[in-house]
């Protein structure tokens, strides 16, 4: 027999002896309570819905142990993120007490996912009593569930993270499992508030259909047992209230980075060395995380902050150190790759236990974010790390998320430290995560404040392109300023899969313009036709050069013509992304509460031009204008004041040499020159001429019946999606891009023709 090592995927727990430590809250027990009542029926498909910090692993770990566990009924817990499963197997551990279990000596249990400390599909035992899998490895495996499944007549599912339940891996998981056992209880979990709307459910309502509702249990209507939001625990105490800030750090990161490492951060949620020390040497951006700190320590009281690596962490601990600030730092790895730093467990352990008594202000962590490190007393996270992993930024923001009656306090602040990229990288905003649950204020002005912090960080480039001499900004400067705030965005979640590795969760905010709004209704509706165009309709996971082609056809089909602001490129490929998981359009929210007239530099431009104020008046005007105190709406906006006085010297010019910005027809190419251009370029010097010879092209192609027909095979289709605008004779053979010589072919037709 080879050597044996302990391994921890797998084993048995025996219950524990004494009473568990921890109590239910009021609203654990009543999602207890009504989990019970739904219990009693044979089967059912129901929600329960606690918000972050709301306790939903431990909520249901205990009552599983109690209800499925110790009456030997078979548990399958599953979730698309191996920190979830590790999070699931520790609960259950934690608490297996005798007093919860008092029928059974033991149980099973197995993890099994694409990670190496995980088992795989295949090493599922008949004898296991609860399973924890990753989505993917079982639903590639199902088949390695059949003799699990054998002879059971009742099972109760978890799908954790349930708003991804509608993802088409998760949906093949729960239809296998319920034609394969008479009875399946199954049960989501998740932090996201839903709407009653029937129209805003969709295919969710259709997976969970069961419920309860005053003590009666529902059947077929919105499946949700249990459901409290955010402000609710907040009222109780039970979770802080978050207050939100950002200071703008005024460095730029990530010029010309390579595919790889673009990928690297995308996909792993890992920053490139290089950067990762240019972070962390920043000198500039340290003092002022240090100096943020210093200016407000009272109100921020025992703060963590979140820093890069291991250099970062030792240049920040030595700046607090000089402004009489008590702070350490604990790092997960032992060693640093980069500087060799040695940090031993026991001193990770001697800071943590520091902070814990009051000991130090400021904790300086490097990727340490276990569960069972309590740190109560925690008031303020410090971001000065960026993030693209939800879950991540969830564990982080959670930290401080503890409420006065939970042993925490009762406000939390949430600090951001915002550089410039070069890339449209997706960094996790942190009040993304509370994106649907605008009910925790009931302030109009907050709420309005949210709106504009989670624009201005969509608007850094934009403002940045505009101070940049290098870069020709006049066709946005032309636009009246009100139509460059958003009306609203597209936010979503969705998972970027890294082959049998752990994957990353992606949030994704998508701001639309008045400019935009229509090409992106139009698209959403078409998005069931283009995805059975390209006959990927049951894929869950584009390849890049799928992706690639779809975004150019909606670019062709939606996008086409001047969009000022534009769309970009990468949000369309996330918004395919994200159907493609779950076959539906993301959810829409306006940003009805901006009073979008505070914010007219327009406006603001013409007052000033009319008081006609010298250089000393005007700059205490626009002094004041920044600085005022009630809720400082035009600083939320633009971040730095540097680029508010751009934009209103812009509008001031405008207003005083009105030809600057007049259009010279005279300088546009002539006929001649845009018939010997591609239609693509043709859209770079007149979008609008563009538009034009598409849709000609799309009118000639119509039929009486209203559909498009391709002038080579024939095929019909009334959405213009299956077909490609192309030139009768080639532009290689002497062929213009003029409306006698286009015309309308299917995807297959004009593949056909570019080959030959």
């Amino acid at each position: 027999m080879g050597k044996q090592v302990q391994s921890k995927s797998s084993g048995a727990i025996l219950p524990k002896k004494g009473a568990n430590a921890r109590t239910p809250y009021e609203h654990q027990r009543t999602a207890m309570h009504n989990l019970d009542l739904i219990n009693r029926e044979p089967d059912y498909s129901t929600l329960i819905v606690l918000p972050t910090g709301g306790g939903k692993t431990y909520t249901a770990s205990l009552w599983l142990l109690h209800n499925a566990i110790d009456k030997n009924k078979k548990v399958l817990w599953v979730a698309h993120r191996q920190m979830l499963l590790d999070q699931a197997a520790e609960s259950f551990q934690q608490y297996a007490y005798a007093e919860t279990m008092p029928h059974i000596s033991s149980f099973h249990y197995r993890i099994v996912s694409g990670a190496t400390e995980h088992d795989r599909a295949i090493d599922i035992a008949q004898g296991d009593d609860l399973l924890i899998v990753g989505k993917d490895s079982i639903g590639r495996n199902l088949q390695c569930l059949d003799a699990w499944l054998k002879k059971q007549d009742e099972i109760y599912l978890i799908i954790d993270e349930a708003h991804h339940a509608t993802a088409k891996t998760y949906r093949k998981v729960i239809s296998y499992v319920q034609e394969h056992i008479p009875h399946v209880k199954l049960i989501g979990l998740t932090a996201t508030p839903f709407r009653t709307a029937e129209d805003e459910q969709g295919l969710l309502a259709k997976i969970f259909r069961d419920g309860v509702q005053n003590g009666k249990v529902k059947r077929g209507q919105l499946g949700i047992t249990y459901q409290i939001g955010l402000k609710d625990l907040i009222n109780r105490q039970i979770l802080s209230k978050p207050i939100f800030e950002s200071y703008y750090t005024e460095e730029h990161y990530g010029e010309s980075l390579g595919l790889a490492t673009w990928e690297s951060i995308r996909h792993l949620d890992t920053l490139p060395d290089d950067i990762a020390e240019q972070i962390a040497k920043n000198a500039a951006r340290n003092r002022l995380i240090v100096s943020t700190y210093k200016k407000k320590q009272k109100e921020y009281g025992q703060t963590i902050v979140f820093a890069v690596n291991i250099d970062h962490a030792i240049a920040l601990n030595k700046l607090f150190g000089e402004k009489g600030i008590r702070s350490a730092y604990i790092v997960s790895a032992v060693r640093d790759g980069i500087i060799g730093v040695g940090v031993s467990r026991e001193e990770n352990q001697r800071n943590l236990e520091a902070f814990r008594q009051g000991q130090l202000d400021v904790l300086i962590n490097v990727n340490i974010l276990t569960e069972g490190v309590d740190l109560p007393k925690t008031k303020t996270v410090f971001l000065a790390r960026p993030t693209v992993s939800t879950i991540l930024m969830t564990q982080m923001v959670g930290r401080a998320l503890r409420g006065s009656a939970a042993g925490g306090t009762d406000t939390a602040y949430i600090v951001s430290f915002i550089d410039d990229w070069d890339e449209h990288i997706a960094w996790v905003n942190p009040e993304s995560l509370f994106t649907g649950e605008n009910e925790f204020s009931d302030d109009r002005n907050e709420r309005m404040q949210r709106e504009l912090r989670l624009i201005a960080i969509s608007k850094i480039e934009e403002f940045a392109s505009v101070l940049d001499q290098t870069m020709d900004t006049t066709a946005l400067e032309k636009v009246p300023f009100q139509q460059r705030i958003p009306i609203g965005m597209y936010a979503f979640t969705y998972f970027v899969e890294n082959g049998e590795k752990e994957g990353m969760d992606l949030s994704c905010q998508v701001m639309v313009y008045d400019s935009t709004a229509a090409a992106y209704r139009a698209m959403l509706e078409e998005l069931p036709a283009l995805f059975r165009s390209f006959g990927v309709q049951d894929q869950e996971y584009l390849t890049e050069d799928v992706l690639r082609q779809m975004e150019r056809q909606c670019r062709d089909t939606f996008f086409c013509g001047e969009m000022i602001p534009p769309y970009a490129r990468q949000d369309i490929e996330n918004l395919l992304q994200y159907y493609a998981q779950y076959d539906a359009a993301p959810p829409f929210y306006t940003f009805d509460d901006i009073d979008r007239n505070r914010l007219d530099v327009e406006q603001i431009a013409k007052q000033l031009w009319e008081q006609d104020l010298g250089p000393r008046k005007r700059k205490e005007y626009i002094d004041q204008l920044w600085e005022q105190s009630d809720d400082n709406l035009l600083k939320l906006f633009f971040g730095r004041k540097l680029y508010f006085i751009r934009q209103l010297d812009i509008e001031i010019s405008k207003l005083s040499d009105p030809d600057l910005y007049e259009e010279e027809e005279n300088v546009r190419y002539s006929t001649r020159e845009l018939e010997d251009m591609s239609l693509y370029d043709i859209g770079k010097v007149d979008p609008e001429y563009e538009k034009q010879l598409r849709e000609q092209a799309f009118a000639k192609a119509r039929t009486t019946a209203g559909k498009y027909r391709c002038a080579q095979c024939g095929i019909e289709n009334a959405s213009r999606v299956y077909f490609q605008v192309d030139h009768i004779k080639p532009r290689n053979q002497g062929g213009k891009s003029v409306p006698e010589n286009l015309q309308i072919l299917c995807r297959s037709c004009n593949g056909k023709k570019g080959d030959h």
